[in-house]
């Protein structure tokens, strides 16, 4: 198992839910936290307890192409290196088909699918030089199936990020970073207080993040490509 302690992990949409959770946990194991978000205070009330200079916060938004290049050149003039990534950061609409808009569509091209990779590659140097460079996608269930009528537009963005995190998992493998998909079902979060599902059957965020945190410690030689996690059964495929 590889020690965290002292590592430089990036984390965007840290500010709530499950980016949060991971937050707390990486830095209780140890490491150096990068925070990305897109709502600056936000972001610092959410970590103001964290009291210690293994935290930061940097200004990240999705839909701002500057603020990528941004946070990781923040990043390294603070912390002086990159070893993990964590793509949290994501938009849903559930509409169904029928109501499903072009902007709707586009929206979740750009968060789910675009920004992750263009923060990818604006670490990448780093996460390379560094031999045991760490990168986690955070996709969901429904980039594995689509589960009814449910947002037909939120899986098709998230069958294109799975396919996105694949891509950039082939093309490191041989520069040493892991890459990981967590693809989870219903989350105890705001965003999906929305959705009518009973909270005390969700996934607990915390759980979520412990079980990341165990996967960035694992050696070069134990990647695991995707962990599929959900609170009730279903049918994938």
């Amino acid at each position: 198992m590889l020690d965290p302690r002292g590592k430089v992990i990036m984390i965007n949409g840290a500010n709530r839910g499950i980016g949060a959770s991971f937050a707390r946990r990486f830095h209780k194991e140890g490491w150096v936290v990068s925070l990305g978000g897109r709502n600056l205070s936000e972001l610092q009330s959410s970590v103001a307890d964290f009291k210690d200079e293994r935290v930061s916060c940097h200004r990240y938004d999705t839909s701002d192409r500057n603020t990528d290049e941004q946070w990781v050149s923040e990043t390294i003039q603070q912390h002086g290196s990159i070893n993990a990534l964590v793509n949290n950061a994501g938009v849903c609409h559930p509409e169904p088909l029928s109501e499903v808009t072009e902007e709707q569509l586009d929206e979740m091209w750009s968060v789910n699918v675009k920004a992750p990779l263009r923060i990818i590659q604006a670490s990448l140097p780093f996460l390379r030089s560094c031999g045991t460079g760490r990168i986690v996608n955070v996709v969901s269930l429904s980039g594995k199936r689509v589960k009814g009528t449910f947002g037909p537009g939120y899986a098709m963005s998230k069958h294109a990020a799975l396919a996105l995190h694949h891509a950039v998992r082939h093309s490191e493998f041989d520069n040493g970073i892991r890459v990981t998909a967590i693809c989870p079902g219903y989350v105890a979060t705001d965003m999906t207080a929305q959705f009518g599902v009973d909270a005390s059957i969700m996934i607990d965020p915390d759980d979520l993040a412990e079980t990341v945190a165990t996967l960035v410690r694992l050696p070069n030689t134990a990647a695991v490509a995707e962990i599929l996690m959900t609170c009730e059964p279903e049918v994938l495929g």
